[in-house]
């Protein structure tokens, strides 16, 4: 059950420290402060959830525009990532309280379609998506990179499912 007092809302720059999740993510920061500052030209947007107790619950970014146009292309398409749901909060509905708020929010900017990778291994995640009207699309390699917060640039390779979902 969602807790009472969830809140929802875009992340501020003096937020940024809380999505390191104490220290989990610190490898993160300069991705966060790279999505924060896309947020400042209506390239991204960065949700987060918090409660009373906890300054931060949940998070889901969306980038708007991208070279990738098949990923975002600024008008009709968007593209999902950085959602996670710290586990003592997970099947709550927060998740699905922060994906239905993000929608809603892409839909009145006249988005069309959401897309986004799930990792091949993570079937929770893909079940989640699909109860939430996702579908997949096909394979995507899952190739992406990210300079951590010394400065070192990491290649990954994360096989991936790409699932879009149709905006009203």
């Amino acid at each position: 059950m969602i807790p009472q007092d969830l809140h929802i809302r875009k992340v501020k720059f003096a937020d940024l420290p809380l999505l390191e999740w104490d220290g989990e993510f610190l490898h993160f920061r300069k991705l966060y402060e790279n999505v924060y500052q896309r947020t400042l030209k209506h390239r991204a947007v960065m949700w987060m959830a918090d409660t009373k107790a906890e300054a931060l619950v949940g998070q889901l970014f969306i980038q708007l525009n991208s070279r990738r146009t098949d990923l975002a292309d600024g008008s009709f398409r968007a593209y999902l990532f950085g959602f996670r749901i710290k586990p003592a909060f997970q099947s709550l509905g927060i998740g699905g309280a922060m994906l239905a708020k993000a929608e809603r929010e892409l839909a009145q900017k006249h988005f069309r379609r959401i897309c986004l990778n799930v990792v091949r291994t993570n079937e929770r995640a893909r079940v989640f998506y699909e109860r939430h009207g996702y579908r997949i699309i096909g394979p995507d390699p899952g190739l992406w990179h990210y300079e951590d917060n010394e400065g070192v640039w990491h290649d990954l390779e994360e096989p991936a499912w790409r699932m879009e979902k149709e905006l009203k």
